[in-house]
């Protein structure tokens, strides 16, 4: 992505030397819900994602249609990515477990042995739950919880929605 916009003559920046707001910032999502909730981190930057995400003033989600569904877990089978501290992978995933139920697995490297570290240095659980939730509060309890860094979970935070269909089409959903 990096040499895409260097290559077009876009402006690019590090976050951290940045001091005004983002005008927009353009993602998509691993499931997106009725509610326009939504489930990140799939592919393992969730804290930095949600960061960028919330520096810019509008955040725009482009995805197609096998991402959107009625409730979380129809189509999205990845867990929600929960970013942990080292040494608090076990507790959390303890903690999970019992205060929501379902399965948190340590995510596990496929290109060598033991967890993917993420760009910040954290563990990723993938939380596979059994059951519907409020995910507002279920979001709210969970960064209560020592040793949580960041969840995949990301109420109502886009802007737009661009939803791509088989036939051609796009359907576009605007929350703020």
């Amino acid at each position: 992505a990096k040499q895409l916009i260097l290559e077009r003559g876009l402006r690019l920046f590090e976050l951290e030397h940045c001091d005004e707001e983002l005008d927009w910032s353009a993602d998509s999502a691993d499931e997106i819900d009725a509610e326009l909730n939504m489930i990140k981190g799939g592919g393992g930057c969730l804290l930095q994602e949600k960061i960028v995400d919330t520096a810019a003033g509008t955040l725009v989600i482009v995805c197609d249609e096998s991402k959107y569904s009625s409730q979380f877990g129809q189509k999205w089978k990845g867990g929600i990515p929960l970013e942990v501290v080292p040494m608090a992978w076990s507790l959390v995933k303890r903690r999970v477990e019992s205060q929501f139920g379902g399965k948190a697995l340590l995510r596990e490297s496929l290109g060598k042995l033991g967890p993917v570290v993420t760009d910040n240095g954290n563990f990723l659980l993938d939380w596979h739950f059994e059951q519907q939730h409020s995910w507002e509060e279920v979001d709210f309890q969970l960064h209560q919880m020592p040793g949580v860094i960041e969840t995949g979970l990301f109420i109502q935070a886009a802007s737009k929605i661009y939803v791509g269909k088989l036939d051609g089409s796009v359907s576009r959903l605007v929350l703020k």
